[in-house]
């Protein structure tokens, strides 16, 4: 399969929220028919932050964006010399594509972007019971930081260094 990954434009918010729509009843996925909608990607899109995986066609198979939620930032879990930290958010790939490393290609492209722009490290929350992410994540060099309870869920806190520690710098 052929594919583009590229930030997203405003022609892009119909299929992005399609994309979205798809994912709703799927297991770890706790969106709702009001999160994300238009609001998040129009924010999304106003930061260049909303990023789009088409296929050789054009279509939206994939979009991840990256996050600001200081609630996340300020959990006392996360290396300080690895800060600034950026988050990422709102992976999704269309069900008829997944299964095919899509995903990882859309996290890799993004965690490319945190490091262009400064970014020392990554930080996310995964539901401590989505195994699959789980693993996911182990593979491609997160580790884990801590856990939290926030949004009415149980996460654990994953972080990944994009650059190595000052020197010096308390771990």
């Amino acid at each position: 399969m052929e594919y583009r990954i590229m930030t997203a434009g405003a022609s892009d918010t119909d299929a992005v929220l399609a994309l979205y729509r798809e994912q709703l009843g799927r297991e770890y996925c706790f969106w709702t028919e009001d999160y994300p909608g238009p609001e998040t990607v129009e924010f999304d899109l106003s930061r260049d932050a909303l990023f789009v995986m088409k296929d050789e066609s054009g279509a939206v198979i994939a979009a991840i964006s990256l996050e600001e939620d200081e609630a996340v930032d300020r959990l006392d879990c996360w290396t300080p010399s690895l800060q600034p930290a950026g988050e990422y958010a709102r992976l999704a790939v269309t069900p008829s594509c997944q299964n095919r490393g899509l995903a990882r290609k859309m996290v890799a492209h993004v965690l490319d972007v945190m490091k262009q722009r400064g970014f020392r490290s990554v930080h996310i929350l995964v539901n401590r019971d989505n195994i699959k992410a789980i693993r996911s994540y182990a593979h491609i060099g997160f580790r884990q930081a801590g856990e939290c309870f926030m949004y009415d869920q149980h996460f654990l806190c994953y972080e990944k260094a994009l650059t190595a520690p000052a020197p010096g710098a308390k771990q």
